[in-house]
């Protein structure tokens, strides 16, 4: 692709193109070239930007707030012209760059923590109906001109078939009220005002995402639609919300707190006194955000809780204005106030680590911002909810509210519903029927979750010189090496492995650890006699630990024993030294390998196990207790 030096020109172009395409038509239309991108609904003054073949993707290792300024100067020659800039999403998860925050939960599916791409030129359709091409660089209205208007001249082209299974809500309604209930805690201690807990709904899809979108807004009009798509898979976003908008100097957040179904009605919304008081203090907090960079006494409210409908729902919808002075950019702008204040809580770095402890599943694009900076057009970027995300086989959707003091666990599950139910309709999908398990009698824990930043590590024994199931340890490690780190191992940790193991007299333990400071140590320690039989204490960690073996154990060390790891579910998930078996009869029974917990390496040599949620009372009635792990390898265990 082309370079940043090659994509700035004196003026923009902006030429009329005959056509009755619908957005959604125009996406269609464009479906097959290089990471194809659209906005349909109110994005800069009305209409649809679509757009294809950027000339330059963002570097993964790039400050994505400072791309936001990474713009050439341009001339326009009409008002109103977009022409091109950065377009993309920026997930949640940078949060962690703009504050200092504990890990997150575990992350399912992981995505990149951001998305932008340069366009030079797009397609636009204004609030007239008029289809117009646009372009940064005056070139590109002769090698891509004639081949769009041709495109959008001609039929519009039929969207491809696809379908979605039924939604499977991960943690479920008993754990998402089990971490309300905790939240409220929180907020009785005087840790905080109000948290923005969600759950998290997954599904299978066949077919491709882009067809989900233009099916679903085109049902919905959603006021900020977006879809992106690049070799991570995709966005689908139905947003109702707008995060920031910058034209000229002049900034506006309209953050949304406050939801009721349809059939509740606008009054009822506007005079109940836990949805505004939700509405109020986001607005305290979208002031303090704007504040950060905008001019002093510039920050105003125009706008405070008024009922605004929206697809199956009421919403209260606040408008905060101010005024950025002239040495302030977007990057500034937006890196002061993210992640958007709805969606995390109040005091926000408080509410943030509140999140961190209490959800199940980690934040991708979802409660991030989705839109784009142009140096015609400014800044628009909408907060990333209602939002179908796309890798592979999976599709996954996030659903939440503000938590506060008076917070009813229960209508706090049943509003996610209310906000997810016309997104799957709208894709011909349903919500799966929920199975009716209690959550666990134990309050969760407030330690934070393990460091990635301190690295992982993996164990194995020693006998005879030789580290038995090395190369399935290896191969456990390279994976985590690879999503965490973006590394790989040393060519040569194998060898010295066996090196290590081969120099070892008895039973002894093969310690690799890597940090990615400080590389990769390979040791061996002598092995103490083992305990007759390990003691099990709870532990409740929201989604569990994850798929990787942290080098930070203080979490699993916070007790006096042997951790047992549960999730908010009451489902038995791990011990913190290896995976749980259960022997029942005849049979041998652990929890499923599903992303919560380490893929054991020495489970999988044991014949027989059969994998299935185990629920924390099946311990007490089992004829047996195993902790089965690379050194221990079958170790007795009690409660």
């Amino acid at each position: 692709m082309r370079t940043m030096a090659r994509v700035a020109s004196p003026a923009a172009v902006r030429v009329p193109v005959r056509s009755g395409h619908t957005p959604q038509q125009a996406l269609l239309a464009v479906r097959e070239d290089e990471h194809p991108f659209a906005l349909i609904g109110q994005w800069a003054g009305g209409g649809a930007i679509v757009g294809s073949r950027p000339v330059e993707v963002a570097c993964a290792d790039a400050d994505p707030f400072e791309l936001l300024d990474g713009r050439p100067p341009v001339d326009a020659a009409v008002d109103g012209v977009v022409g091109g800039g950065w377009f993309g999403w920026l997930g949640y998860g940078l949060g962690g760059r703009v504050e200092r925050l504990p890990p997150p939960p575990p992350r399912p599916v992981a995505l990149p923590p951001f998305w932008l791409a340069f366009y030079d030129h797009v397609l636009r359709l204004d609030a007239s109906g008029q289809w117009w091409f646009e372009a940064l660089d005056p070139a590109r209205g002769d090698d891509r001109l004639p081949e769009l208007a041709e495109r959008l001249a001609a039929r519009p082209p039929a969207p491809r078939r696809f379908s979605c299974g039924a939604f499977v809500s991960r943690p479920g309604r008993a754990a998402h009220a089990a971490a309300v209930r905790e939240c409220t805690r929180y907020i009785a201690a005087g840790d905080l005002y109000q948290a923005n807990i969600c759950t998290r709904l997954e599904g299978a899809i066949e077919g491709e995402p882009l067809d989900l979108f233009a099916r679903a807004s085109a049902e919905l009009r959603p006021p900020y639609a977006a879809y992106l798509e690049g070799p991570w898979g995709a966005v689908a976003s139905m947003s109702p919300e707008l995060f920031l908008r910058r034209s000229g100097r002049e900034v506006i957040t309209r953050p949304i707190k406050g939801t009721a179904p349809r059939a509740t009605g606008a009054a009822a919304l506007a005079g109940s006194e836990k949805d505004v008081a939700e509405n109020v203090m986001i607005v305290d907090l979208m002031r303090n955000d704007l504040g950060r960079t905008c001019a002093i006494g510039s920050v105003r409210t125009e706008a405070i809780a008024r009922p605004e409908p929206h697809p199956g729902i009421w919403h209260l919808v606040s408008e905060v204005r101010g005024t950025l002075p002239g040495d302030a950019g977007d990057g500034d702008l937006v890196r002061a106030a993210f992640p958007p204040g709805s969606v995390t809580g109040a005091p926000k770095i408080k509410a943030m680590e509140v999140i961190a402890t209490l959800e199940s599943t980690g934040r991708e694009a979802y409660t991030g911002a989705i839109g784009f900076a142009s140096p015609l057009a400014g800044l628009e970027l909408n907060v990333a909810i209602r939002t179908f995300e796309v890798r592979g086989a999976r599709v996954w959707l996030g659903a939440g509210g503000g938590v506060v003091a008076d917070s009813d666990p229960e209508l706090e599950y049943e509003e996610c519903l209310d906000k997810v139910r016309p997104l799957v309709t709208a894709i011909g999908s349903s919500l799966a029927p929920e199975a009716q398990t209690p959550a666990a009698a134990i309050a969760p824990t407030r330690l934070p979750r393990p460091d990635p930043a301190l690295g992982v590590f993996e164990t194995a024994l020693v006998e005879g010189g030789i580290a038995l199931e090395l190369d399935g340890h290896l191969e456990r490690l390279a994976r985590s090496l690879r999503e965490l780190y973006g590394e790989q191992p040393d060519a040569d940790l194998r060898a010295r492995a066996r090196e290590a193991a081969a120099g070892c007299g008895g039973r002894a333990r093969l310690r690799i650890s890597f940090r990615p400071a400080e590389g990769f140590v390979v040791e061996t320690q002598p092995l103490r006699p083992p305990e007759a039989a390990t003691k099990l204490v709870p532990l409740v960690v929201p989604g569990g630990l994850g798929e990787h073996k942290w080098n930070d154990r203080r979490l699993v060390n916070s007790v006096d024993g042997e951790a047992l790891i549960l999730d908010l579910t009451g489902e038995v998930l791990e011990a913190g030294a290896g995976a749980i078996v259960l022997r029942e009869g005849e049979r041998l029974v652990s929890p499923p390998a599903d992303g919560r917990i380490l893929p054991s390496v020495t489970l999988a040599t044991l014949p027989g196990v059969v994998r299935e949620p185990v629920a924390f009372e099946r311990l007490a009635a089992a004829d047996e207790l195993l902790v089965v792990s690379a050194v221990r390898r079958r170790q007795p265990a009690v409660l």
